[in-house]
């Protein structure tokens, strides 16, 4: 594999980071992002190098998407569209549907659309846990039926419908990673962003939402980039779709609210507003098994626990215009 990749929400908190890893590996790299969540400083160094062009530009606005994508196409065919751009916020979802439709699923829709137009022959599409729904035991690939409890896992499963008929009817291959909690630097939402905000406004009390039982296993972002890679470079299926996680270990609510307290501010006593779930379309629990990601190779070095310690220092970093 060796032509030019197009990566949507390229800005954002993982799509930067692949970025920087694809540059790492002397591909070209073509960016686009509509800077709602993502944010040009992400990419101040990716920028920098001549085999990375960034384009502002809204995905769902199909004709200046495609006109910029065919001018680039034409002077370095694209290989693969790496799809990120959706919307993050489980909680903005649930409170307007309107936004994953237009943020999750169309996205992914005129993604599609313009590997079509343009003949680009692979699509790896970023996918969540939230498509299973509420599970009981190891959530695997090929169980199912999925019945997803936000509009955000509703739009996420329906964009991997949507890619599946789409290589029925045009690409050559497709990668689907479904994603557990993602953690670390330039995150823009998530408990460990909010808790740190919070204490920041209020340094002598957190306040939680839920009982903090909820129990999720985290994985640190650039051991997501390296899975998304393994898997892209390694698993040559028309289809290939994998969970990523850490194996056997999950973390509790409670385990982030006490961490981000003892490094953020000793002082301040935690405040749980009750119930075990957050907010509407939070699953409360859930555990993936990744035999298949192992089988292929691949297994990360962090713990849940330990992912979680290390982004609470990068992004009270970030907030404090510190370093790590």
């Amino acid at each position: 594999m060796s032509g030019a990749c197009l990566i949507t929400g390229a800005a954002g908190f993982i799509g930067s980071h692949l970025v920087d890893r694809l540059l790492a590996l002397n591909r070209h790299v073509v960016g686009v992002d509509n800077l709602l969540l993502g944010r040009r400083a992400n990419l101040a160094k990716a920028i920098q190098q001549p085999s990375f062009k960034f384009q502002e530009l809204d995905v769902n606005d199909f004709d200046a998407f495609l006109q910029f994508a065919r001018k680039e196409h034409e002077a370095r065919p694209f290989e693969v569209i790496w799809h990120l751009a959706a919307n993050s916020d489980i909680q903005a979802g649930g409170t307007n549907p309107d936004i994953d439709l237009r943020q999750t699923f169309l996205t992914t829709y005129h993604s599609l659309r313009v590997a079509e137009a343009l003949k680009i022959p692979h699509f790896a599409f970023s996918s969540t846990s939230a498509i299973y729904g509420v599970q009981d035991g190891l959530l695997t690939e090929d169980g199912g039926p999925w019945f997803p409890i936000s509009n955000y896992g509703a739009m996420k499963l329906a964009s991997e419908a949507a890619l599946t008929a789409a290589l029925e009817r045009f690409l050559q291959r497709a990668w689907i990673f479904r994603f557990p909690n993602v953690v670390g630097s330039r995150s823009t939402h998530g408990a460990i962003y909010d808790f740190i905000r919070k204490l920041r406004k209020n340094p002598l009390q957190l306040e939680v939402l839920g009982n903090g039982t909820q129990e999720k296993p985290y994985l640190h972002v650039t051991e997501v980039v390296d899975a998304m890679l393994h898997i892209w470079q390694r698993s040559q299926d028309r289809l290939n779709y994998f969970n990523i996680a850490p194996p056997d270990t999950a973390t509790t609510v409670r385990h982030i609210a006490e961490e981000t307290v003892r490094q953020v501010s000793p002082t301040a006593t935690i405040h749980y507003t009750g119930g075990d779930r957050g907010w509407v379309g939070d699953v409360p629990k859930f555990q993936y098994s990744i035999a298949k990601l192992q089988r292929l190779g691949w297994s990360p070095r962090l713990t849940s626990n330990q992912a979680v310690e290390q982004a609470i220092r990068e992004v009270s970093a970030e907030q404090s215009g510190s370093t790590v």
